[in-house]
C-alpha cells in the first residue's frame, strides 16, 4: 500500500473512532476495550515472576501516550493500540484481566530506567531490541518489525526519501535516546532532539526542523492526526524489531513472555489484536519469531 493511502486510511479511522466517544458504557464493550480470555486456571512455580504478579492481581505495563496505532491515550482515559493489546495478552496468560493492568507512560528515554528501577514489570513501547540495551535490560520477541522513514512538510519541499543521503543540509527532528536518533546520526549532525515524537512537530512547522524520523507506522500515525500538514516518504532505510523490555537476568519470565507471543501468533490473538488496532491501516503481517536469544 503506498504510504499517502495508508495516511489517508489512518485519518478515517481515527475520525471514526472520535466518534465512539459518545458511546455508553455496554456500547464501549467491545472485545478490544475488555481484553482477549483471562487465563483463570493458571499456575506458576512460587519464586517466580510470574507467580509474584499472578498472587499480586496486577501488573505494571510501560507503554506510549502518543504513538497512534501502537500507544495512544483514548478518550476513555486508557491507552489503546497493538502494544496495548500485547499487554493485555500478556496479562491474561498471568490470570489478570485488563482492567487490572496499571499503565504507566514510558517514552524512549526512561525506557530501561523504569525496568532497571523496578517501575514496571514490562515496557511494551515500540521499543526496538538492540545490543546495547540487552547490556542493562532483557528483550522477549520481537512481536513486530518496523521500518525507519521520515515524516516531511506537505509538497516536501527539501525532496527528502527514504535514502538519508537524500537529506543534505536539512535539520532532523527524533527523540532523545531512541534507536531512530542513532541510526539517523549516521548520516547527519544536524539533529535536534525532543522528548516525544510528537514534540518534533512545530520545529517543522517553525522551520526550526526540515523533517522528524522514526517508524514509519508511527510517522503515518501523526501525519492522520494533522491532516494536510505533513506526508510521510515512501519507503523505510532500517528494519526495527519491535521487543518487549524486562528486567535483566530474568529468564523464566523471558521464556514466559516469549511463549505467550508464540501461542497468540499460533491461536490468532495476535491476528485480533492487530485486526483491532493497526488492521484499520494495514493489512495483517508475518508475525516474526522471538529471538530466544
Amino acid at each position: 500500500m503506498k504510504l499517502k493511502s495508508l495516511v489517508t486510511s489512518v485519518a478515517i479511522a481515527l475520525v471514526a473512532a472520535a466518534g465512539l466517544t459518545g458511546c455508553t458504557n455496554s456500547e464501549a464493550s467491545s472485545p478490544a476495550s475488555q481484553g482477549p480470555a483471562v487465563n483463570e486456571n493458571a499456575t506458576f512455580e512460587a519464586g517466580t515472576t510470574m507467580a509474584s504478579l499472578k498472587d499480586k492481581g496486577t501488573i505494571r505495563i510501560g507503554t506510549k501516550f502518543d504513538q497512534p496505532l501502537f500507544g495512544l491515550m483514548g478518550a476513555s482515559g486508557q491507552p489503546e493500540g497493538f502494544d496495548v493489546e500485547m499487554g493485555k495478552i500478556i496479562a491474561g496468560e498471568l490470570g489478570i484481566p485488563a482492567d487490572k493492568i496499571e499503565w504507566v507512560e514510558t517514552v524512549s528515554q526512561n525506557r530501561e530506567p523504569f525496568i532497571q528501577n523496578g517501575q514496571v514489570d514490562l515496557v511494551i513501547a515500540t521499543y526496538t531490541i538492540n545490543d546495547k540495551r540487552k547490556e542493562v535490560i532483557d528483550f522477549a520477541g520481537p512481536y513486530y518489525t518496523a521500518g525507519q522513514s521520515f515524516l516531511v512538510p506537505s509538497g516536501n519541499p527539501k525532496q527528502i526519501t527514504s535514502e538519508p543521503s537524500s537529506l543534505g543540509e536539512a535539520t532532523v527532528c527524533t527523540v532523545t535516546g531512541s534507536t531512530s536518533e542513532k541510526n539517523v546520526r549516521e548520516y547527519t549532525d544536524k539533529v535536534l532532539t525532543v522528548d516525544k515524537y510528537s514534540d518534533c512537530l512545530e520545529p517543522i512547522r517553525t522551520g526550526q526542523a526540515d523533517a522528524l524520523t522514526t517508524d514509519n507506522v508511527i510517522l503515518a500515525g501523526l501525519v492522520a492526526q494533522n491532516a494536510g500538514e505533513f506526508e510521510v516518504v515512501d519507503g523505510t532505510f532500517t528494519e526495527e524489531p519491535y521487543g518487549i523490555g524486562l528486567a535483566k537476568g530474568d529468564e523464566a519470565f523471558r521464556t514466559f513472555v516469549n511463549d505467550t507471543i508464540d501461542a497468540a501468533v499460533a491461536d490468532g490473538r495476535w491476528d485480533a489484536a492487530w485486526t483491532q488496532t493497526v488492521g484499520s491501516v494495514l493489512p495483517v503481517p508475518e508475525a516474526p519469531k522471538p529471538d530466544r536469544y
